[in-house]
């Protein structure tokens, strides 16, 4: 992952200028300029991370968090607080990931992938573990392993893994959002899963 997207590069901002999430909406709203620095500083790194996963480009990461924040500050008189700012800013982060997915040229068709499991497209070289690839996001001394494991799977593989398994969505909100079959989103859920293992397997054999 970009390090300086995470350590956001420019002048030092006091965060704790706002005590808690509710005065920090209060000054965004108040249009203090602290507030938006505070705002960017304090989750720029969630939303670049959620960017780059779907993307898979650093530079279209960095695109993504700069079009995420524009929008959250044009579109702040619409948040209505049923959930964190963290999590409101996660879904207009998303939204923007998914939306440069389909300008890219050649086009990538998120539909266009075969809804059954080939024989060969099956590992070969598991290692039994119980951990599930979506709970090594918990483990720091996994994150790293995890994405970059993420970033070596098939564009159509990865978006719903990192949907359903690490964003936590629904099949049915999953589904919605790529324009796919409930039944298209578990089968393209289970081959990522298995991917993952066997991408994994060398860390869990030597761990």
């Amino acid at each position: 992952m970009n390090n300086e997207s995470n350590t956001m590069p420019g002048p030092t901002i006091d965060l704790t200028i706002y005590d808690n999430e509710e005065a920090l909406l209060a000054g965004l709203r108040r249009r203090e300029p602290d507030a938006c620095a505070c705002l960017i500083k304090r989750f720029a790194p969630l939303v670049y991370a959620q960017a780059l996963r779907l993307l898979g480009d650093a530079d279209e990461a960095e695109g993504a968090l700069q079009q995420t924040f524009i929008k959250a500050c044009d579109k702040l008189d619409t948040y209505e607080g049923r959930s964190g700012l963290g999590s409101w800013l996660y879904r207009i982060a998303t939204n923007e990931a998914l939306m440069l997915l389909r300008q890219r040229s050649p086009r990538i068709d998120l539909d266009n992938v075969a809804d059954t499991i080939q024989a060969d497209e099956i590992p070969q070289h598991l290692t039994p573990w119980t951990l599930d690839p979506a709970a090594a996001a918990l483990n720091s001394e996994l994150r790293a392993t995890l994405e970059q494991a993420l970033m070596a799977l098939p564009e159509t593989l990865r978006v719903v893994f990192v949907l359903r398994d690490i964003q936590g969505l629904s099949t049915e909100e999953t589904a919605a959002m790529l324009g796919l079959g409930e039944s298209a989103v578990k089968v393209r859920l289970h081959r990522a899963r298995l991917r993952l293992r066997e991408l994994l397997s060398a860390y869990m054999r030597e761990h």
